[in-house]
């Protein structure tokens, strides 16, 4: 790690002396100026027969809805702003829930940002790293571009690592091409809690005015060894206490519940969605193209410097009157449970013969058809309505026996569900914009499921000052995922007839960007809560308990209430980042959720030679004790803590000081990661007996080529 932190600085001083060179030759000094070459033995003045290559740094990002195939803008990946935090498993604001390691699976603790769905979902945990298609960022360049980034810490024992690379190109206007390649490598500070995360990805688009495509085809391999957690918590809130006696015993000598047990999920994603659009080309007006010419500021644009104008050539746009969208995807999920060593008295049950391999697999095909009336395209035309049709396919596998006899075997079901629906929104509006969809299951196994959801946005001036007022609301009457209903396995098995799920929400937000100020307010009811309920047993003359898991449903209703204020505040070189949510649940039994939680970021924001962009400051986050989900690794899944011997975590800082440098292209930084470690208490836990890594040097670097 040393000799990284060298590395960083040999880059750094370098690039500043001679940002100060260039300085004092810009003012008629000695020194480079720009375009020279250094010579030790003469002068050697710019070339001025040879014309400077210029390559376009321009790159234009985009995101695609899952069910409709539109496009929805984003700000390129480029910011220094958080960088430092971009790796972190427990997210950028610390507000997950996780293991301790990287890579390990996570949950967050913010009710309002978890999934709105009813899936038990093996790919949910490592939502950081698996990316759904919508989430996956195209991008549209006029050079080729690479992005390289690298984030590592410890060493080769128990260091971690993560490598991403991006590239994509265009060939012509139209069409692009590229891939993305993510690997992480934790091989964990506790013991046999190392993980393995590899995705390759490749991607394309083609966009025009009348047929659109985009295409993600993904490969997930994701394996992580399961320690179960310590068997000890007092190894690390009093290890005086233990069988260490307060020694200086590592974080790798502490005894942990499972050996040679591994999870692994491997997945392989096909995402293709394209779109026809009718319509035709009308006349564009003079000011419409000079507001369309955004390379120089609009009141240097003369109505002759615009040659379709001067020419009397008059510019033309396309104008969308209707839309046919077809949305294909195709993913199978392989996942499987090992474990060669069976730890004593840690089971109830045992189903399956030991050392069996706990393995399902689902096969899941979905195809969307949408017909779009666009909006705009006559004075009338005030929205966008769209009518869509899903048929959904599933085939899952998962071991059973055979009726009467021990012998295993494997068996399949499969559901179908035909959903038809239909949705309005106005995007065009410059202070109004709203939508509306809902859908339903007319045919299949989902028959009598239905989501009914909305939201306006309206933005105003307020005493000269724009104010945005956003509100939204859902209506979800959803079956339990498959898992839910059915899961056989060597040490957990159940077959259940469940209720449907049924939510409703409202959520309102006020954001001012002039004070820097964003409120939101949320509330939700939820009836027939589906969780994973904790039924362990007392071990015989043990004070152990023995897992048992089942699925259970909350009859009665559960209202689950959230308030959060995010504030910044800039004052010279000076910032100060906020954010503070409160949450309340009826029922912390069932649906455990901590009271607040709160994340702050104190920074100096300056730079260096005019070329160093930096910024040193630390950050630190907090949520107040709860008993929270613990972690099954048989089943993958966060679940409700044993009621009989839970415990509360929460109640610690955690605190971290960094230095986050932008060179034009090329992003790094160094921080040290719980720099408050060993002071006051020691309960740093996110998950319960799942410690955090103890304190840790970090360092990161991010690179743009354009070539």
């Amino acid at each position: 790690m040393i000799k990284r932190l060298l590395y960083l600085l040999l880059i750094a001083v370098p690039v500043i002396a001679s940002g100060q060179s260039l300085k004092k030759s810009t003012d008629g000094g000695g020194g480079l100026g720009h375009g020279d070459v250094f010579s030790p033995f003469k002068d050697n003045p710019k070339d001025s027969t040879k014309k400077e290559l210029i390559v376009p740094k321009e790159i234009h990002q985009w995101k695609v809805d899952r069910r409709f195939g539109n496009k929805m803008e984003i700000n390129a990946d480029t910011l220094q702003f958080m960088f430092q935090n971009w790796h972190l498993t427990e997210g950028i604001n610390g507000e997950y829930n996780y293991l301790g390691n990287m890579g390990t699976p996570r949950e967050t603790r913010l009710y309002f940002n978890r999934p709105t769905g009813t899936a038990y979902d093996f790919l949910q945990p490592f939502d950081y790293f698996y990316t759904t298609p919508d989430r996956f960022i195209f991008t549209d360049t006029k050079s080729p571009y690479t992005n390289l980034s690298y984030h590592s810490s410890g060493n080769k024992v128990d260091g971690d690592d993560r490598f991403r690379a991006y590239f994509t190109t265009n060939a012509g206007k139209h069409f692009g091409i590229g891939f993305l390649f993510d690997y992480l490598y934790g091989r964990g500070r506790y013991d046999k809690q190392s993980t393995s995360l590899i995705n390759f990805s490749l991607f394309s688009f083609y966009r025009s005015d009348r047929y659109n495509y985009h295409l993600l085809a993904s490969r997930y391999k994701m394996k992580t060894r399961e320690n179960g957690g310590i068997t000890d918590d007092r190894y690390i809130t009093r290890p005086e206490d233990t069988d260490g006696g307060g020694t200086n015993m590592g974080t790798a000598d502490i005894p942990v519940k499972l050996d040679a047990t591994w999870s692994r999920n491997d997945v392989y994603d096909l995402f293709f969605t394209h779109n026809y659009n009718w319509g035709y080309y009308r006349k564009k007006e003079a000011d419409a193209i000079a507001a369309d010419t955004t390379d120089v500021p609009s009141d240097t644009i003369a109505v002759a410097d615009i040659p379709e104008v001067a020419n009397d050539s008059i510019a033309t746009e396309f104008v969308s009157v209707a839309r046919l969208t077809h949305t294909a995807e195709v993913s199978f999920l392989r996942h499987e449970y090992i474990n060669h060593r069976l730890p004593r008295n840690y089971y109830a049950d045992t189903f399956l013969p030991h050392d069996s391999v706990d393995n399902t697999n689902d096969l899941s095909i979905d195809n969307r058809v949408a017909l779009s009336l666009c909006e705009g395209f006559r004075k009338w035309a005030f929205a966008n309505i769209t009518a869509f049709a899903e048929y959904k396919y599933d085939r899952y596998r998962l071991p059973d026996t055979i009726a009467g006899t021990p012998q295993e075997c494997i068996k399949s079901y499969n559901e179908h569900s035909l959903y038809v629906g239909g949705a309005v929104s106005s995007t065009r509006g410059k202070h109004l914009r709203y939508h509306a969809e809902g859908s339903t299951a007319v045919i299949g196994s989902d028959l009598g499921a239905f989501s009914l959801d909305g939201g306006v946005d309206l933005n105003f001036k307020l005493w000269k000052k724009d104010i945005n007022i956003s509100a939204k609301a859902f209506m979800k009457n959803n079956r339990p995922s498959f898992y839910y209903r059915h899961y056989h396995s060597e040490h957990f098995w159940w077959d259940n007839d469940l209720a449907k799920e049924f939510k409703t929400r409202i959520e309102g937000s006020i954001e001012v960007p002039y004070s820097r100020t964003r409120l939101n307010v949320s509330v939700e009811n939820v009836k027939n809560y589906t969780y994973i309920a904790n039924h362990s047993i007392l071990a015989p003359n043990r004070s152990d308990y023995l897992n048992r898991f089942n699925v259970e449903q909350e009859n009665g209703n559960i209202q689950v209430i959230a308030a959060s204020l995010k504030q910044d505040f800039k004052y010279g070189i000076l910032n100060l980042n906020t954010a503070v949510t409160y949450q309340y649940s009826s029922n912390q039994d069932v649906l455990p959720l901590p009271a607040l939680n709160a994340y702050a970021n104190f920074f100096l924001k300056f730079t260096i030679a005019k070329v160093l962009h930096t910024e040193i400051g630390a950050d630190a986050w907090y949520f107040t004790s709860y008993y929270a989900p613990e972690y099954m690794p048989a089943l993958g899944q966060f679940v409700q803590q044993n009621q009989n011997a839970r415990i509360k975590i929460g109640n610690y800082p955690l605190a971290t000081v960094y230095a986050n440098f932008l060179l034009k292209q090329t992003r790094f930084y160094v921080k040290y990661y719980h720099v408050n470690k060993g002071l006051g208490s020691s309960n740093y836990f996110l998950v319960p007996h799942h410690p955090l890594n103890p304190s840790t040097l970090w360092f990161g670097l991010s690179w743009n080529f354009y070539n």
